[in-house]
């Protein structure tokens, strides 16, 4: 199996269709995005300027979403580093399993909407980024 790199992290744009009167995005499984969706929720909340994740999957595809405001995604591959800028409900950001990520500076009001690849399972999920350093190596 390639080792993932944080540029094998890729922004989606997704089709958009609308007027004056509004937009609608749709993303359809497997479709869309590079992946089929097991599992889908969304951080909000989230105090103006805070952090969120500070973590990686084994296992587990995410795309993320800002379906309202905007926070940055610092990315990590134990070599790289890489910042993304989620801004437009319409944008999306790829992560494959092996990625330590962290979604920094939210706007306040900002909604954060992710689709995992699998189900939830503590298991899969590397918390510690010098255990993270280890499983990369």
């Amino acid at each position: 199996m390639k080792i993932k790199t944080v540029f094998d992290c890729s922004l989606i744009y997704l089709n958009q269709l609308g007027d004056r009167n509004g937009h609608i995005t749709a993303i359809n499984n497997n479709k869309d995005i590079p992946f089929p969706v097991k599992r889908v929720f969304y951080l909000y909340d989230i105090p103006g300027g805070e952090s969120r994740g500070a973590h990686a999957h084994k296992d587990c595809h995410q795309f993320l979403v800002a379906a309202s405001g905007a926070y940055e995604v610092l990315l990590n591959d134990g070599k790289t580093q890489r910042q993304v800028m989620l801004n437009r409900p319409n944008m999306g950001l790829h992560i494959p399993p092996g990625i330590w990520a962290s979604e920094i500076n939210f706007s306040s009001g900002s909604i954060c909407l992710v689709m995992a690849s699998h189900a939830y399972d503590e298991q899969d999920y590397i918390r510690d980024y010098e255990e993270y350093l280890k499983y990369k190596a």
